[in-house]
């Protein structure tokens, strides 16, 4: 006999007289219902139980949580909320689980104490629902990709370069913690070390990336990266998974073309196949709203909000122009703004960015040519000599979500900003080869997939949409 699973069953059509079927109870009310759910959909299938003829023991047994073995006749149900029932022939009890000492009880559970049992936070339905919309978000990159004619590398997770310049990585070594070599000056001796060389866990695989553009035309890599900044805000974790697409021969302009039909193309996967998902958190997310002041609430749905970036076109605009319109401003003018614009060349802030976004604009809307000195050494530089050829792309509610730009390809010009820097050129020799054989005009961006995640699914902490948070002072899982 086939295992059916719980979405395959309340899709069906038709009643069958045999099926079988295993999951995790979620309710068990009046010693007749079971509410069972196999982390197959958002919805659990209603088993109806014959307790009189049922085992008083194995009743018992039939706790929130436990795990077990149904065979029975589906059939159409008697009550309301779903077209099908299981009427309960057998049933069996893979693994019980202990009422009173059970954490996922049937109520709300706060999202921290969630966190705190983060290894059974999937047995409740928004963290059932983030999960799977996770997992269709990430076959949705790859399916754009494949289809797009992308090459998917995997780039070093240890490294020796620091791509974004930013110095807050983490260190490997194998050396002894308490009694490390040192240099005649005093220093640690990283010559002994396993690699040879200073090594940390890598923040960006562009680079290397763009290595791999520059002989196989068109490449991605979505992986692990690992950034050291002691930071606890809801957006930043320590460990997190960027897509990095790298391309030979597109200039900015296609740069952003690909990261907007990229970034309508997986939106609409997830519309098209995680509809029960997305309704759900749309609910739980307008329960969460009523609670806030009106001023504090979504003017869209999540639904309406995935919409508004798959439906529209997205506005480009120079970062020049963008400056300009956020200095003219209202809230700028009446200091509503946390930060105030008044000047050419300030680094936007996301509340700038929503501005554009939600009340200006009222579309997505990518932000183009920013001052050279608030963005990487590694963008090119504008032939006004202050600008480089960058972009970011700008949602409804978050922001920037995606960063890239035009790479610089000019070798005389990448040696000057990187001396400029303080970047030595022996530490990215491999890098500059790029750009003394056969370079070309080539581009790229970024994007964080935990603050995609965030977007489809409303979630408000990035600690909520990644299995197990790694965040300053917890590496608990």
């Amino acid at each position: 006999m086939k295992l059916h699973t719980v979405a395959e069953l309340l899709s069906s059509d038709i009643t069958l007289q045999d099926i079988e079927i295993k999951g995790w109870v979620r309710t068990f009310r009046a010693n007749r219902f079971i509410a069972l759910n196999d982390g197959s959909t958002i919805n659990n299938i209603q088993c109806v139980v014959d307790f009189e003829n049922t085992d008083e023991v194995t009743l018992k047994r039939i706790t929130t949580g436990a795990a077990i073995h149904i065979k029975g006749e589906l059939v159409e149900s008697q009550g309301k909320g779903q077209s099908v029932e299981i009427q309960v022939k057998t049933i069996d009890i893979l693994g019980d689980s202990h009422p009173d000492e059970y954490p996922i009880q049937p109520k709300k559970h706060s999202f921290e104490f969630l966190r705190e049992n983060a290894h059974l936070r999937t047995r409740t339905s928004t963290f059932s629902a983030v999960m799977r919309l996770r997992s269709s978000l990430s076959f949705a990159i790859h399916k754009y990709f494949n289809e797009n004619g992308f090459y998917y590398m995997h780039t070093p997770i240890i490294t020796g370069s620091d791509a974004e310049g930013a110095g807050e990585m983490f260190r490997v070594s194998a050396l002894d913690a308490k009694n490390p070599p040192l240099t005649e000056d005093g220093k640690v001796n990283y010559k002994e070390d396993f690699f040879g060389k200073e090594t940390n866990l890598t923040v960006s695989g562009q680079l290397e990336a763009e290595t791999y553009a520059m002989s196989l035309g068109k490449v991605y890599t979505f992986g692990p990266t690992f950034r050291a900044e002691n930071s606890n805000t809801s957006r930043h974790l320590a460990e997190f998974w960027m897509i990095e697409p790298e391309v030979a021969f597109m200039d900015l302009a296609g740069n952003m073309d690909l990261a907007e039909d990229f970034m309508k193309s997986v939106l609409s996967y997830v519309l098209e196949h995680n509809m029960d998902d997305l309704k759900f958190l749309e609910n739980r997310l307008l329960d969460e709203e009523k609670t806030k002041p009106q001023a504090e609430r979504s003017e869209m749905s999540l639904i309406e909000k995935l919409k508004f970036v798959v439906d529209n076109n997205f506005k480009r605009v120079s970062y020049t122009e963008a400056i300009d319109i956020l200095r003219n401003s209202k809230p700028n003018k009446k200091k509503k703004f946390n930060y105030i614009i008044e000047e050419w060349g300030a680094d936007l802030q996301s509340e700038h960015e929503r501005y554009l976004v939600e009340k200006h604009f009222k579309c997505p809307v990518i932000l183009f040519d920013y001052p050279a000195n608030i963005k990487a050494f590694y963008m090119r530089l504008n032939e006004d000599g202050k600008t480089v050829r960058a972009m970011d792309i700008l949602f409804p509610g978050i922001g920037e979500i995606v960063g890239g730009s035009q790479r610089e390809e000019r070798l005389d010009v990448l040696k000057e900003k990187m001396k400029a820097l303080d970047i030595e050129e022996e530490e990215l020799w491999w890098y500059l080869d790029l750009r003394k054989y056969g370079t070309a005009v080539h581009s790229g961006f970024g994007l964080g997939f935990e603050r995609l995640v965030m977007f489809a699914t409303g979630m408000g902490n990035i600690r909520d949409v990644i299995p197990y948070p790694r965040t300053p002072q917890n590496a608990e899982f």
